[in-house]
C-alpha cells in the first residue's frame, strides 16, 4: 500500500510479502529514503538522487496507472541495490538530517548508509 502526504512531501510505502516485507519512506522535504527490512532488521537510508527518484506529483501518477491499469508502462520505475557496509545506531545528529518520518521508521534499528 501506499500513502502519499502532499502537506509533507512525504510517501509512505508498505509491502507485506512474508518474508520480503518492508516499509519505505521517501521524505522530498529533507532529500532521503528509508527503507526498513523486516526480515534484515535493519533499516537502509539513502540521499534522494533526481534523475533516478520521480517526483512526488510523479510517484502519485504512477501509483493510479498501476491501480487502474494494473501494469506500469513507464521507464521511471524505481529500484535499488544495497550493499551492506557498516552500520550504527541513530543518533540526535541524525534525526534532526533525516527527520521525524524517517526517525520512526528507524529508531532502534541498525542504519546502513
Amino acid at each position: 500500500t501506499m500513502t502519499i502526504h502532499n502537506e509533507e512531501d512525504v510517501v509512505d510505502v508498505h509491502v507485506r510479502s512474508g518474508l520480503y516485507s518492508s516499509d519505505t519512506i521517501f521524505d522530498y522535504t529533507r532529500g532521503y529514503i528509508a527503507t526498513r527490512l523486516f526480515s534484515r532488521n535493519a533499516c537502509f537510508i539513502m540521499k534522494i538522487k533526481k534523475e533516478y527518484i520521480p517526483e512526488l506529483q510523479e510517484i502519485g501518477r504512477l501509483a493510479f496507472e498501476r491501480e487502474t491499469m494494473r501494469n506500469v508502462y513507464s521507464p521511471n520505475n524505481v529500484w535499488t541495490q544495497f550493499q551492506s557496509g557498516n552500520s550504527r545506531l541513530g543518533h540526535l545528529e541524525d534525526w534532526v538530517l533525516y527527520g521525524k518520518h524517517i526517525e520512526k521508521l528507524c529508531t532502534g534499528l541498525p542504519l546502513y548508509q
